[in-house]
């Protein structure tokens, strides 16, 4: 990333930041900041998320560690991370119509990991998110195992957590992912 790129994502993610406060409310820019410049190799993971549609921004902050937690916070799941299986695994299982890529994958490319329902959930009281699409979680190893993934969605003012076959991908499925910088 060049210093033009890594200036423009800074700006995007402190607008974002005072445009969204009350996701983290008694938290200044200057510390956000200040993190990231101490973890350029963040900015890389940042600027796909953003690249992708994920809208990320603050939604965490440790104070005894200054550890700052980002998420996708766009609307709807992230439109470039769409139409995908869950993992390689269910990928290579495929045998017709196979879509481009996996999730779990994808979230590893791109330095990140997918939300498990902890963070899902948590991310659901700062706002209304997946109100017309659903988002890969993370999964345990037994659901998976036999074949299934979970999935989130925002239906009629509550959250669900729902399983499909793994392989399975749809136009209004895609992935959320979480990093801590």
């Amino acid at each position: 990333m060049n210093a033009k790129q890594r200036d423009a994502l800074l700006t995007s993610l402190q607008k974002r930041f005072e445009q969204n406060i009350s996701r983290h409310k008694d938290l200044a820019w200057q510390k956000v900041a200040a993190r990231l410049e101490s973890a350029p190799d963040k900015l890389r993971t940042l600027a796909a998320m953003e690249k992708t549609g994920g809208e990320p921004d603050v939604v965490g902050y440790d104070k005894k560690t200054g550890e700052v937690t980002f998420m996708d916070c766009s609307p709807q799941s992230p439109e470039g991370r769409r139409s995908l299986c869950f993992d390689a695994a269910a990928l290579a299982a495929r045998k017709a119509n196979k879509p481009n890529g996996s999730a779990v994958e994808l979230a590893e490319k791109m330095g990140a990991t997918l939300l498990t329902e902890e963070q899902y959930r948590a991310l659901q009281t700062l706002g209304e998110f997946d109100t017309k699409t659903s988002s890969w979680i993370q999964t345990p190893a037994g659901i998976r195992k036999r074949g299934g993934a979970l999935f989130c969605d925002r239906r009629y003012d509550h959250v669900f957590v729902y399983h499909n076959g793994a392989d399975s991908y749809y136009a209004a499925r895609g992935f959320r992912v979480a990093l801590i910088v």
